[in-house]
């Protein structure tokens, strides 16, 4: 039975991922309208929840459209790859004691990789789409994604030096005292701006403005093509929201002054949730930079300070093994 518990909860990742990715949807639209006194989706269904079937049968059902002046195979190819590379991004993630598919003491560096792979997708639906709204989104998220990769991964490197192993559930079970949100705060900052700009969340969504680039890279898109570059954008927004959880507020480890009356996967869900709910949120507090501003603030803010956090967590720990 042990040896079917990878697949059992690769399978479930896969639908439960797919599942939650809907219903954020409808709770992003939902929670905006709080936020802004009004009542965002309220017709289909208690709250407003069928609107998500609705929404998925719209899909479903309109046009399988392919431009014929675009290259059809990469054209074809390009909106699977972001969702590919974000479901294997779960592949590291512990959602609890023994609860996940892989735990290699590379995690943290695959990871990263899948994050960096999604960027063909983005980039190839660009190129293929041979139209030039296309195109310079395309070539936007490019710089984009390359550059705040820098920033994300160095971020993380505080924390590696602090447990000493790329492996997440290592670094999860190193937080049992003290989450790292106290100690990184620095390196949770950049990461969550990192975050942002890796999964075009608003206000960094400048590879797809629409009242620049009318919708930049999948302008072309429609039907289940453009269902799954949306799909693939909030499998990333779970992702990032579960890596934030696990690296920095302790994973599954309940807080110190709670008493633990709750499963550890629930205390994951919850924490998960509520850093969804931020990101939600933060699109509707904060207006959309220019793109020379957003690419300013990564090489002239989160760079140098990604090195300060660096420098300075190197200095306490040789202070503390020298004494």
């Amino acid at each position: 039975m042990s040896e079917l518990m990878p697949v059992l909860l690769a399978l479930t990742i896969l639908v439960g991922g797919v599942s939650l990715a809907a219903v954020i949807t409808w709770w992003e639209r939902r929670l905006l309208g709080f936020w802004q006194d009004r009542l965002g989706p309220n017709r289909l269904g208690p709250f407003g929840i069928g609107q998500v079937a609705a929404d998925m049968i719209k899909l479903l059902f309109k046009d399988d459209w392919v431009p014929p002046f675009s290259d059809k195979v990469v054209f074809i190819f390009a909106p699977t790859a972001i969702v590919v590379a974000m479901m294997m991004g779960f592949a590291v993630v512990p959602f609890a004691p023994n609860t996940y598919i892989l735990d290699v003491n590379i995690g943290l560096l695959f990871f990263l990789g899948m994050t960096s792979l999604a960027v063909y997708s983005v980039l190839l639906g660009g190129l293929a789409s041979n139209n030039k709204y296309a195109l310079l989104g395309g070539l936007r998220s490019a710089a984009q994604m390359v550059s705040y990769e820098v920033f994300m991964g160095l971020s993380l490197m505080g924390i590696v030096m602090m447990t000493g192993s790329f492996s997440l559930v290592d670094i999860v079970e190193a937080q049992a005292d003290t989450w790292f949100c106290f100690s990184q705060t620095l390196g949770l900052v950049v990461f969550v701006v990192s975050g942002i700009a890796e999964s075009h969340r608003l206000p960094f969504d400048l590879p797809e403005a629409e009242h620049e680039l009318t919708a930049g890279f999948h302008t072309e898109y429609g039907g289940m093509k453009f269902a799954m570059f949306m799909l693939g954008e909030y499998l990333g927004l779970i992702l990032i929201s579960c890596m934030i959880v696990t690296l920095f507020f302790g994973g599954w480890m309940v807080p110190a002054l709670i008493y633990d009356w709750l499963p550890p996967f629930i205390w994951f869900s919850v924490k998960v949730f509520l850093v969804i709910c931020f990101f939600v949120l933060l699109r509707a507090a904060i207006p959309r930079p220019r793109y020379d501003q957003l690419m300013s603030l990564g090489w002239k803010v989160m760079l140098p300070i990604t090195l300060i956090n660096l420098l300075v967590t190197g200095a306490i720990l040789l202070k503390m093994k020298g004494a």
